[in-house]
């Protein structure tokens, strides 16, 4: 990779410069594709990280993407399973939430813990980590996210590596915006089909129990923290039952029907 020279030098680093350039339009190219198949969003995230990591060696890439007010730490090069999608920060908010504010990159060689804008989370040890840069994510002049490479070591990061970061995020700002629409839509669609089942679930409890809604969401809740289990895994487990009995009912007729 040559990250660090701006032009090739001799006929060798022409061909592999060529080589470099090939493998970013291939990337691109799979990008659009996943897209247009509607990959899950954290997919699209972990190819944007391998390639973003490609172009500018690091030791630690985070992509953060923006979730109403806040920007959402959704995919990582160094494994984070208890953070990602759990980690966030308001938009001013630290280098990252600086960087999503005003929509333009940060590259600091050094020390950038000792940045002013900088705000340590005490469960990332990329917080210490000397270089970090960072660039926003844009879709159509919107901000989309925030993408961070790190380095352990002081790293000076030149032009290319500043302008290639600063691409990507141009180019696939638009692709993870999708994404990430996509994943709520089918969020969406998942809570609508919890609140039917659950609704239908309360409606058997009501049936059976004699008691009225409140009470029957109240032992529904109250089921779902006693054995651990989600109110839709709970609520479907009931309506099934229900189901059954009323099939074992209708059997039951055909073979023994009344005199």
């Amino acid at each position: 990779m040559y990250a660090n020279q701006d032009v090739p030098q001799n006929a060798q680093d022409a061909t592999n410069w060529q080589q470099v350039e090939d493998a970013h339009l291939e990337f691109l190219h799979e990008l659009g594709s996943r897209i247009a198949a509607a990959d899950p969003l954290h997919e699209v995230l972990n190819r944007v990280v391998e390639f973003a990591t490609s172009i500018v060696r690091c030791d630690a890439c985070l992509i953060f993407v923006l979730q109403g007010e806040k920007l959402v730490l959704r995919a990582s090069k160094i494994p984070h399973a208890e953070l990602v999608d759990n980690l966030d920060l308001q938009l001013g908010q630290g280098i990252t939430g600086w960087v999503a504010e005003n929509r333009e990159p940060v590259a600091i060689a050094k020390n950038a813990a000792g940045d002013t804008r900088f705000k340590a989370f005490k469960d990332l040890p990329e917080d210490r980590f000397e270089a970090f840069l960072s660039v926003p994510l844009l879709s159509r002049g919107k901000l989309v996210g925030v993408i961070n490479v790190q380095h352990r070591k002081p790293h000076e990061h030149t032009q290319r590596e500043i302008q290639l970061l600063s691409t990507i995020g141009f180019l696939v700002g638009a692709e993870i915006e999708m994404a990430r629409l996509e994943m709520e839509r089918e969020e969406l669609s998942d809570r609508l089909e919890t609140r039917k089942v659950v609704d239908r679930a309360k409606g058997i409890l009501q049936r059976d129990l004699k008691i009225d809604e409140e009470s029957a969401y109240a032992a529904l809740r109250k089921q779902s923290r006693q054995k651990r289990r989600s109110m839709r895994e709970l609520a479907e487990a009931i309506v099934l039952s229900d189901e059954l009995r009323r099939v074992g009912r209708t059997g039951s007729d055909i073979r023994h029907p009344a005199k």
